[in-house]
């Protein structure tokens, strides 16, 4: 295993050339550092694509079989799908693709391109008149800054060409990505009609539509070929603006008539409008824009504010431009108190080392540290790691672990020079004898990291970078350690140690001494307690509250408001007036911005993005800072449900981790759209007697009302009509009919004839509709039909192509979602096994994502597991003593309990992935101290005072490297992210320490059953040893050249 090749002597031999590979690796980490890419969350794909199709007139029902269900049942036959979900609106069908969390980010764009052929084969098929259907895949784009323009004494138009003009200006950016704009209104000009007075005068809206058509079209009038040049031909009369429509006569029925004195004509927006955006309650045009991946978010917004700043000095007085959303200063925030829990670790760790270790000492693994970072940022620069939450909070884990391969080897130096080594010797005995436990205990390691890197859920994808950190450090700190160590080492200690025999032993040392040998001797009560503790701990888990991801520490908060699903968004918008006015004199908010008819664009990764649906309005409330958005929120809470009354609400802070929207969700999914909804309405009322259930909404159970016109056709055919003619007519009366477009600039505005306010505004005035026929006769609608009201499902969802209800339910109090799923499903498993055939309940929400993420783990920790035990075999050669080595490993729960449970703290995705790494760190304790043991017996110690030796020789690096992984983590454990992580891990190392030191050989004694020998045995074998250590200094001597210094 240990060949002649000794790597810390070649090193101290050329050490020329080993200070120079010091110094490249420092100079390339300080370049890497600072071409690094800066992010606020790690990138994962967000595995889901919408597909949207339209059908103009259709009913839901007829979409939901023509449209939705050939789309539905040509996407199974994907073969990364993990369920289709789609809902349906009357002549409205959106499918949305959701693939499976383990499918790998780099087979998506590649199964999108198979979606859209698939689609394509399909297109025979649909319905005519269909229009699309249309593809969206790019969920992903996060818009990291964004701006909201709005205007006082100016109008949107005006407005939006200023947008239009600061868009242009900030186009050259560099690392620019997408810009979108929200909110603006696209302009029309409404030609009212009054029906009656059509229907006086004998005209039907039809023949003044053609004629105005045929004047504006595009038409080419062709190209003269005047000898050597050419000349276009170009005819007048197109319509440039609302005034060229006033003057247009028209020719209808032999007479003439003058377009503004059969109808109104008003230049206005669209109506009903576009989602809307207000920052601060005043309406509003939102700039977003997003950056292209792995740029540096940082530089970035620098360069962007400084281009916007240029830009806004071009606008006029009376366009103000405000920030709705900067990424760069949440990052640099970020960024910023990472760099500092950093620096905090790493003068944590230094004093740890100095403390123990001595000035010299200490100095040696203060200079390994930048040696491993830097080469860790190498690494990072050039396989595409970022600086953002998850490879900083990496760095510093990585921090308190990377240091104990550099302590080890100093300490067995120092130790070496105490027994009167020259520095040399002492650094290559250094490397003979723990390079190679040290090298196993790394691996062994990197190992517990495993599932954090190789699972494929979305999560683990999000997570994946802390893997990637951890693993280099630990691998670059082990090359530090056996390759510049010794050279630092060799400059920097002292060969004038006190010897080790002049040292008395201190009170801490002789109280562990006196530990140890009390729980060798009394091995079995010593196992016993120590079972019976890990017994107790197992226990108290039950007790521990369970989380998926926590929520983020930035001051948002999100508020949804969800009206019945037949309101319009002007009604929509009526609520959100009422709730802006309550938040104006607010002095825990400093802004806030509204999409109405919309969610919030993606203004960073994790948003739980909601589609354009008129009933829906999304508030993003920026909270003046952590503790006041705790307040702000129950405020708000309180104030939604007594004074929105009616109205789905829900309050919540940013999440971090893959997307999950409300924590609470159960899906009723068969065959029957009223008894779906009828088991809903069964389920809401169980779940209500909860007294920890907050507010519930259904994705959509009410009915809307339909106005139907059941038209005779017999009569109709007598007078010439057809249903189609009446249904354009009460369209275009209604709706309006595109009747032209007037070319505008960059703009095409639509020319929309509809009937007057007065005549469109109620049903009642349909009734006394008068319908002109081709022949210019006038006939009322109720001669030949009868007009009556109908209910009609407004939209239905539907999952894997079932009709399905999803419950969701906000938590009212500090109970974490999981640990309410795991309280209510006795209840639901009991009105579960109630259901009829074919009808089913099933939990999605937080419990289902962190199943989801938690699955994968679950499959890669056979693996791990693998790996320690080859790891561990290599070194150890003996199966008894890898279990021995092992058996440790399990009790670091008992300091995580301990850590958890008093604290209140959860345990989420985030902490099992510490408790996992744990493993690592404890067993590699164990191996440096078995392996240890090993050699003092080969060395002819007793076996009882091998194991008493080596736990004291080994006492000292153990307890250091845990006070080092230990202590350096307390800089992240105030960290929101990262808190459960720490605390998890900290209390794990610390006793786990313990146990190593007093656990650990009481149980090898306890297996070899190792007596204590008495004093004769002793005698005996203090002759043996003089014997052979003269036998060996014979043979040292005669191979060994004389030492030169």
């Amino acid at each position: 295993m240990k060949g002649n090749f000794n790597l810390s002597d070649w090193a101290i031999k050329h050490q020329s050339f080993v200070w120079y590979l010091m110094f490249v690796a420092l100079l390339m980490g300080v370049f890497s550092y600072m071409n690094l890419g800066r992010e606020e969350d790690p990138s994962f794909t967000i595995k889901t694509m919408v597909i949207q199709t339209r059908w103009p007139g259709a009913t839901v029902d007829e979409t939901l079989e023509q449209v939705t269900d050939r789309i539905e049942k040509k996407l199974e036959e994907l073969d990364s799908l993990d369920y289709v979900k789609s809902y349906t609106r009357p002549g409205e069908s959106t499918v949305f693709v959701y693939l499976r969390d383990t499918t790998s980010a780099k087979d998506i764009p590649e199964i999108w391109y198979q979606v859209r052929k698939k689609i394509d084969d399909i297109r025979g098929t649909f319905p005519q008149g269909l229009q699309g259907p249309a593809f969206n895949d790019e969920f992903g784009d996060v818009y990291g800054s964004i701006y909201a323009f709005t205007a006082d004494g100016l109008t949107m138009r005006q407005l939006r060409d200023y947008v239009e003009q600061v868009r242009v200006q900030i186009r050259d950016v560099p690392g620019l990505g997408k810009i979108e704009m929200i909110g603006q209104q696209d302009e029309v000009i409404y030609l009212n009609f009054s029906t009656r007075k059509l229907a006086a005068l004998g005209l039907d809206q039809r023949q003044v539509v053609q004629s105005l058509q045929s004047q504006n079209a595009v038409t080419p009038a062709g190209v003269i070929e005047a000898g050597p040049e050419r000349i276009f031909v170009r005819t007048s009369g197109q319509f440039e603006s609302e005034k060229d429509l006033e003057n247009v006569n028209l020719r209808l029925n032999d007479r003439f008539y003058r377009l503004s004195d059969i109808a109104e004509i008003s230049r206005g927006y669209v109506d009903p409008p576009k989602p809307l955006f207000r920052f601060d309650g005043k309406p509003a045009i939102g700039l977003a824009i997003a950056m292209k991946k792995g740029g540096n978010v940082q530089e970035f917004g620098k360069d962007l504010h400084a281009r916007m700043d240029q830009a806004i000095g071009d606008l006029p007085v009376g366009v103000g431009v405000h920030n709705v959303s900067d990424q760069a200063q949440v990052v640099e925030k970020a960024v910023g108190g990472f760099t500092s829990a950093l620096f905090e670790a790493v003068i944590i760790v230094l004093v740890v080392s100095f403390i123990s270790l001595g000035v010299r000492a200490g100095l040696v693994v203060a200079c390994s540290i930048p040696l491993v970072l830097a080469m860790v940022f190498v690494f990072m620069e050039y396989s595409g790691i970022t600086m953002q939450r998850i490879s900083l909070g990496a760095l510093i884990i990585a921090l308190g672990l990377l240091v104990d391969d550099a302590m080890i080897t100093v300490e067995m130096m120092v130790t070496r020079l105490e027994m009167g080594d020259s520095r040399e010797q002492a650094a290559t005995y250094a490397y003979t004898s723990t390079a190679f436990p040290m090298l196993t205990g790394t691996l062994v390691t990197v190992a517990g990291f495993v599932p954090i890197g190789l699972n494929a859920s979305s999560a683990g994808e999000y997570t994946f970078t802390l893997f990637a950190v951890i693993a280099v450090a630990m691998l670059v700190s082990w090359v530090v350690a056996v390759l510049f160590a010794p050279v630092i080492g060799v400059h920097i200690l002292s060969d004038k140690i006190k010897k080790h025999e002049e040292k008395p032993p201190g009170r801490v040392a002789r109280a562990f001494t006196g530990s140890m040998f009390w729980a060798m001797r009394n091995r079995w009560l010593t196992i016993i307690i120590t079972i019976a503790l890990f017994a107790t701990a197992l226990f108290c888990m039950r007790f521990v509250q369970n989380q998926f991801f926590p929520s983020s520490d930035r001051p948002e908060i999100l508020l949804d408001l969800n009206l019945p699903q037949n309101a319009s968004i002007n009604e929509t918008r009526k609520a959100v007036d009422r709730l802006e006015a309550t938040l104006k004199d607010d002095p825990d908010i400093v802004r806030w911005s509204t999409y109405i008819g919309q969610g919030a664009v993606r203004f960073y990764l994790p948003l739980d993005q909601q589609l354009e649906n008129p009933y829906y309005a999304q508030l993003v409330i920026v909270s003046k800072g952590l503790e006041e958005r705790g307040a702000l929120m129950d405020r708000l809470k309180k104030r939604l449900r007594e004074d929105f009354v009616g109205i789905g609400t829900y309050v919540q802070p940013l999440e971090m981790g893959p997307p999950v929207g409300r924590p609470i969700q159960y899906r009723i999914s068969g065959d029957n759209i009223d008894k779906v909804r009828q088991h809903a309405i069964d389920l809401a009322t169980l779940l209500d007697k909860n007294p920890h259930i907050g507010e519930m909404i259904y994705d959509w159970n009410e009915p809307g009302k339909v106005l139907r016109i059941d038209i005779n056709q017999d009569k109709a055919r007598q007078l010439g009509l057809s249903s189609e003619d009446v249904a354009q007519l009460m369209n275009s009366i209604v709706v309006g009919a595109n009747v032209t477009q007037v070319r505008d600039d960059i703009y095409l505005i639509n020319v929309v004839g509809r009937a007057v306010d007065a005549e469109r505004g109620t049903p009642e005035t349909l009734q006394n509709l008068q319908i002109v026929t081709q022949g210019g006769t006038s006939i009322p609608l109720l001669a030949f039909a009868n007009v009556r009201y109908e209910l009609e499902q407004p939209l239905v969802w539907r999952r894997d192509r079932k009709p399905t209800i999803t419950l969701k339910a906000a938590v009212r109090d500090e109970i974490q979602p999981t640990d309410l799923v795991k309280q209510l499903k006795p209840e639901i498993d009991k009105f579960a096994a109630g259901l009829p055939v074919g009808y089913k309940i099933a939990t999605g929400g937080t419990v289902e994502e962190s199943g989801k993420a938690q699955g994968p783990i679950a499959k890669v920790v056979p693996l791990m597991l693998f790996l320690m035990a080859t790891f561990l075999m290599i070194q150890l050669h003996s199966v008894q003593k890898m279990f021995l080595v092992a058996s440790v490993a399990p009790l670091g729960l008992i300091g995580v309990v301990l850590a958890l449970v008093p604290t209140g703290t959860p345990m989420g995705f985030v902490a099992i992935l510490g408790i996992l790494a744990l493993i690592g760190i404890i067993i590699r304790n164990s191996v440096i101290l078995v392996t240890q043991i090993h050699e003092y017996e080969i060395a002819g110690y007793l076996p009882w005072d091998a194991v008493a030796e080596a736990t004291e020789h080994r006492r000292r690096p153990i307890l250091l490297t845990a006070a080092a992984a230990s202590l350096g983590m307390i800089p992240i454990a105030r960290e929101v992210f990262w808190g459960p992580m720490a605390y998890a891990m900290i209390g794990g190392i610390v006793i786990a320490t313990l146990l190593t030191l007093l656990f650990l050989p009481a149980l090898y004694v306890a297996w070899y059953k190792i007596k204590e020998p008495t004093q004769e045995q002793r005698e005996k074998a203090e002759q043996e040893k003089k014997h052979k250590a003269q036998a060996k200094g014979d043979e040292a001597d005669e191979g060994r050249p004389a030492p030169t210094r």
